[in-house]
């Protein structure tokens, strides 16, 4: 059997600034991954994924979540 071939996505070369820093923390983790399920949720939005739509909107608000109550404890 042949080998199957990697999606465009799994192709993708690696673009500066993509990534958080490789010292980044949870805290930067979170507010990177907000902002790319942003993106992810906008694009499944378009083509009308709705569960992936659905799911993808979960786990941004999880993020933001805890985004929101880390600067609140930060504030204290």
């Amino acid at each position: 059997m042949g080998r199957r071939k990697r999606s465009s996505v799994a192709r993708r070369r690696h673009v500066p600034g993509d990534e958080p820093p490789d010292e980044a923390g949870p805290d930067e983790a979170a507010v990177f991954l907000s902002e790319m399920l942003a993106d992810l949720v906008r694009m499944a939005r378009r083509h009308r994924l709705d569960v992936l739509t659905y799911l993808l909107s979960m786990a941004q608000l999880e993020a933001e979540e805890h985004v929101r109550l880390r600067s609140r404890g930060r504030l204290s």
